[in-house]
C-alpha cells in the first residue's frame, strides 16, 4: 500500500506548476525487509535533457536529494514540521538515463539523530537497473528557518494524478 505524499506549486523538483520543473510524484511504501522508504516516480522531459536524448546529471542528483530529504516527512502528510535539507549529498552516477522514459526513485533513511539524519537513494531504470546512487547527511529543520521568514509553502497539499502533468 502506497500513500501519496504532498506537492508544492513552484519547487524545481516537486512542483506542479512549474513548467520547466521535473514535477515528480512522492509515495510512502515500505521497502523489502518492512522499513519505511519514499518511492518517486517521474518523467525525463526535453527541459531536463543533459546530453541529447539523456537527462541532466543536475537534475537527477536534485530528483534524488529530494527523494531523500522526504524520508524524514514519513507519515507526517501535508503536516510537516520538520524539513531535511541536505548538508552533503555524495552523488554516484552508474548509466545514462533517456528522456521520455517513465523513472523510478527510491530513498529511506539508515540513521539519525534529533537534528542530523543520513539518508540513501537510486534511481531505476525501467527494467530495474540501478542508474544513480546517492548518500547524503541532512538537517531536520523547520520551514521559517530555511526560508527565514514565517511563511507557508506555496501550493502544498495532495494533489489527484490526474492533476499532476506527467504521463
Amino acid at each position: 500500500m502506497m500513500q501519496k505524499q504532498p506537492n508544492s506549486a513552484f519547487c524545481f523538483v516537486c512542483g506542479i506548476q512549474n513548467v520547466a520543473g521535473v514535477q515528480v510524484r512522492f509515495y510512502e511504501t515500505l521497502a523489502c525487509d518492512g522499513s519505511p522508504e519514499i518511492l518517486a516516480r517521474f518523467f525525463g522531459q526535453p527541459a531536463h535533457q543533459g546530453y541529447p536524448g539523456r537527462m541532466h546529471g543536475g537534475v537527477l542528483t536534485g530528483v534524488l536529494d529530494e527523494t531523500i530529504a522526504r524520508a524524514v516527512n514519513y507519515g507526517s502528510s501535508v503536516n510537516v514540521e520538520e524539513w531535511g535539507i541536505t548538508a552533503e549529498l555524495a552523488t554516484r552516477f552508474l548509466h545514462s538515463v533517456p528522456l521520455d522514459t517513465q523513472l523510478t526513485a527510491r530513498g529511506r533513511i539508515l540513521s539519525q539523530s534529533r537534528r542530523i539524519f543520513t539518508g540513501s537513494g537510486e534511481i531505476y531504470l525501467p527494467d530495474g537497473t540501478v542508474a544513480v546512487r546517492a548518500e547524503g547527511k541532512l538537517l531536520k529543520l523547520p520551514l521559517n528557518a530555511i526560508s527565514g521568514q514565517n511563511v507557508d509553502l506555496p501550493g502544498w497539499r495532495i494533489y489527484p494524478e490526474e492533476e499532476q502533468s506527467n504521463p
